[in-house]
């Protein structure tokens, strides 16, 4: 009883040290949040104050002129952020969709072709067909152009989440749980979506996270294969701002451009509003993942 007493006394903390590991815990998450929280302050600075004082927290000077000079698009910035909602939300849920499928296929050891089917998708980690190929296979022989598939299915799948989530089935998900779907009579598809989704909720949300972010970041396919103005997603509109604003700035020599212009146009104020605008609505997101991220990254950490 003593030992035992001994053994619970030798991994419980004094109260001084709860108070400093607490306090170093707090230290690193303000260094995690103060970059974003300065970015904030920044973007509702005033130019003019921001170039004379520098960066501070407190500013002389408030000001909403960089948004306001963002939201002179209008109707743009409104329906690129809805064109990369859908687009975050529809190509979330069919890359879940093929992923997990994917995986939990080459996860049981009963499937014959699943070393023939994980080399596959492994090999596509290593080697891929290049930027050239991939645009012609997406516009030529697919005929995505100009559209949002162009953005939803070039992401749809990642071999590197597929590796994670066969991980996560073959060692969170008991054999046992299958073979009793299979006793009552469930197929192979309502084994999958009664009996494995239910418990693989962990690794779904965490690779959802990662599909949420790749999504919502992505700039690059719509700089390859969209044209139309009403199909252009956030960041790729805010890239186009921000080089129609680095066009002025370079010419800014020309006499037609006149000094009103530049005068009036926030500069570095406006690139954190766009950082704000950008990554606003995916921190807002992220605590409905958190619950279950923990415990999806640390899949296949510890076996039987």
């Amino acid at each position: 009883m003593a030992s035992l007493t001994k053994s619970k006394d030798f991994h419980r903390l004094t109260p001084a040290w709860n108070v400093i590991f607490n306090l170093i815990a707090g230290l690193f998450a303000l260094a995690c949040v103060f970059p974003f929280l300065l970015v904030m302050v920044i973007s509702f600075t005033d130019e003019k104050t921001l170039a004379q004082d520098g960066y501070s927290l407190f500013p002389n000077k408030w000001s909403t002129d960089a948004y306001s000079y963002l939201f002179k698009a209008g109707d743009q910035l409104l329906r690129s952020y809805g064109v990369t909602i859908l687009v975050t939300v529809v190509g979330t849920a069919i890359s879940l969709i093929f992923i997990s499928l994917f995986a939990y296929a080459i996860s049981r050891k009963g499937f014959k072709y699943r070393k023939f089917f994980s080399f596959l998708a492994f090999f596509t980690m290593l080697f891929n067909g290049g930027l050239v190929p991939s645009y012609i296979v997406t516009t030529k022989l697919l005929g995505l152009g100009n559209s949002l598939w162009a953005l939803i299915l070039p992401l749809a799948v990642n071999a590197f989440y597929i590796m994670i989530m066969r991980t996560f089935f073959s060692t969170m998900i008991p054999d046992a749980i299958i073979e009793s779907g299979k006793i009552d009579g469930a197929g192979e598809f309502g084994i999958f979506f009664r009996l494995i989704v239910p418990l693989a909720l962990p690794g779904l949300a965490t690779i959802a996270l990662f599909n949420v972010l790749g999504y919502w970041n992505d700039w690059f396919n719509a700089l390859l294969y969209i044209e139309n103005p009403d199909l252009v997603p956030l960041q790729s509109m805010l890239m186009r701002i921000e080089n129609s604003m680095q066009f002025i700035l370079a010419n800014s020599n020309n006499a037609s451009l006149g000094t009103s212009v530049l005068q009036s146009m926030p500069q570095d104020t406006s690139r954190m509003a766009m950082v704000v605008l950008a990554t606003g609505p995916i921190v807002l997101a992220y605590p409905f993942f958190q619950r279950y991220f923990v415990q999806g990254l640390t899949v296949g950490a510890v076996k039987e």
